[in-house]
């Protein structure tokens, strides 16, 4: 049974003519798959099915430990994006990236396959300047339209710095996580832990509090 009408299958198509190379989709789930594991693996296979520059893997959250570890996946169900060559972007999601959040699913394809804008010179030469480990989690909602744009400015940082994670984190799928965080609105963006935005920020502010750690 498929996810999308065709109207809305055809827009998908249409978007993902935009491909400039291949991208590689890890999805982690596990062999008696929670509900939201099925419904997560059957939306990366039906978005995988309308190009043949996406191809996606499947992992086995504990029989696929070592590359578990290696991709530092710490709960399913799990995306992970990897380029042409399957090396790791550092851009995760975690939960069903459905609802709004399709536009920051659709939006790290096009980035990890070749397709972004170009960031200011400014910019580069500050995420350049990144030397220690940075791990980004943005909590979210897929009913919120404001989520997408935390998600991709967090992810298009992971795509430009190998120092850098970032996580879509949707609240209602984790919600010891959400508790943990006391994330009472979205989006919210945690950053190494003590490092806080609220908001659909941009790059620069995420660069803000990471310059301060």
């Amino acid at each position: 049974m498929s996810l999308f009408d065709e109207k809305t299958a055809e827009q998908l198509r249409k978007v993902l003519e935009g491909l400039a190379g291949e991208v590689n989709i890890a999805v982690f789930t596990q062999n008696f798959e929670c509900r939201d594991c099925s419904d997560n693996r059957a939306f990366v296979e039906e978005i995988t099915s309308f190009s043949d520059k996406l191809k996606m893997q499947i992992f086995d959250f504990e029989a696929d430990s070592d590359t578990v570890k290696a991709l530092k996946i710490d709960k399913i169900p799990a995306i992970a994006l990897l380029d042409s060559r399957k090396n790791d972007t550092g851009i995760r999601f975690y939960g069903v990236p459905g609802g709004y959040e399709i536009n920051s699913f659709l939006a790290s394809l096009l980035e990890v396959s070749g397709t972004k804008e170009a960031l200011p010179p400014d910019v580069i030469s500050r995420i350049s300047a990144i030397a220690s480990e940075i791990h980004i989690q943005v909590f979210v909602t897929l009913g919120c339209p404001y989520c997408p744009g935390a998600v991709i400015a967090a992810h298009r940082l992971a795509l430009e710095s190998s120092y850098v994670r970032a996580d879509m984190i949707e609240s209602s799928t984790f919600p010891h996580l959400a508790n943990r965080y006391s994330v009472t609105g979205v989006p919210k963006i945690i950053i190494n832990e003590t490092g806080e935005l609220t908001g659909a920020q941009p790059v620069t502010a995420f660069l803000d509090i990471i310059e301060k750690l």
